[in-house]
């Protein structure tokens, strides 16, 4: 979350430079399948793009993308990413991670805005109707 909310930021500047970047300043943090899994969100976030913002955008009723909160949107694009194309990774945990996520390093109301977006977002039923179109 905290490479996604730092590339926002950045703009243009080369993904891959970046994420070579911060595995070489925290060198010994991750093993190899943090590396795998952050690799695999930190792309897969910036191709899906224009798709997750759309589901946010069409959750986030009488709010522009421009105006949230940078962290809160890195949280709700890398939630969604991982609830749509990460099947490794219970729906429930993803959604439970993104409001801690949101408690630790948003505002006082980011947990529960979070949690309000994707309530609308992902309801349990369209997860299951996800999984089975994706053959799971």
């Amino acid at each position: 979350m905290q490479l996604i909310y730092q590339m926002e930021l950045r703009g243009n500047d080369d993904r891959s430079d970046q994420l070579e970047l911060a595995f070489e300043e925290n060198e010994n943090k991750y093993t190899e399948a943090d590396k795998a899994y952050i690799e695999n969100v930190v792309y897969g976030v910036f191709a899906k793009l224009e798709e997750l913002d759309a589901i946010v955008g069409q959750n986030a009723k009488g709010w522009k993308l421009s105006r949230l909160a940078k962290i809160d949107l890195s949280i709700l694009r890398l939630c969604i990413y991982e609830i749509k194309y990460r099947d490794d990774i219970p729906f429930n945990i993803s959604i439970n991670e993104a409001i801690e996520l949101a408690k630790k390093y948003g505002t006082e109301d980011s947990g529960s805005f979070i949690n309000g977006i994707l309530s609308k977002a992902v309801p349990p039923d369209a997860i299951v109707k996800i999984k089975n179109s994706q053959g799971m």
